[in-house]
């Protein structure tokens, strides 16, 4: 086999797995960009099946969450906006679930499922309950 020869993704949502395990990746990036240029109160992303929402939405939080690697950007093409990066990347907190994730043979099973979920998020950042960047913070 051609070392030079890539993996397809099959069944990969994971933007840090495209990037470090060496996966054909179509670089979606410019999206970053896009989005912070609408700068929409509310932004629905909206696709047929199979059509990466789960991958776009995982390489936003790659992008914006506390602590992201730059290095999973190298290359792409938002790594050329240099001031967008310093400004946005690894800067927010992103509360991040996946429906799909929610299980449960009826409602109620399904709805405490999801709670748990919504949990997992709130106590991951419980601490910014005490920190004083949000002191008398209000979303334009």
């Amino acid at each position: 086999m051609d070392e030079r020869k890539k993996a397809l993704p099959i069944g990969i949502e994971f933007f840090r797995d495209f990037r470090s395990k060496g996966y054909y990746y179509v670089d979606k990036t410019a999206f970053i960009a896009e989005l912070l240029q609408t700068k929409g109160a509310v932004n629905l992303f909206t696709r047929p099946r199979r059509f990466g929402k789960s991958l776009n939405m995982n390489m936003l939080k790659s992008f914006f969450e506390i602590g992201a690697d730059a290095s999973l950007f190298e290359g792409l093409d938002i790594s050329r906006k240099k001031e967008l990066c310093e400004r946005h990347m690894g800067k927010y907190p992103v509360i991040s679930f996946s429906l799909k994730d929610v299980e449960g043979g009826d409602f109620e099973t399904a709805c405490d499922s999801l709670g748990m979920l919504v949990s997992a998020e709130a106590t991951r950042f419980a601490f910014l309950k005490e920190s004083d960047r949000l002191q008398g913070y209000h979303p334009d």
